[in-house]
């Protein structure tokens, strides 16, 4: 059950970050707006980091831990 929050966790988070950078969940809105924020950047505890790759770690955790994969299996 801890590893399926894990993922919902850092599902929500990758969500919260794509809709904080581009103002929809829409794919088609997304993928067009993908070049005008390449270089975007959030802080992150204190950290500046590249926008675009949190958000891909972000949903990378959330997929990882709702499928049980790579060290979130029990």
């Amino acid at each position: 059950m801890l590893v399926n929050r894990v993922g919902d966790f850092g599902l929500a988070l990758g969500m919260l970050s794509i809709f904080s950078l581009f103002r929809s969940f829409d794919y088609a809105t997304v993928f067009s707006l993908v070049p005008l924020y390449k270089d975007a950047t959030f802080f992150f505890f204190g950290f500046e980091i590249h926008a675009l790759t949190l958000i891909c770690v972000f949903l990378f955790v959330g997929s990882v831990g709702k499928s049980a994969q790579l060290g979130l299996h029990t």
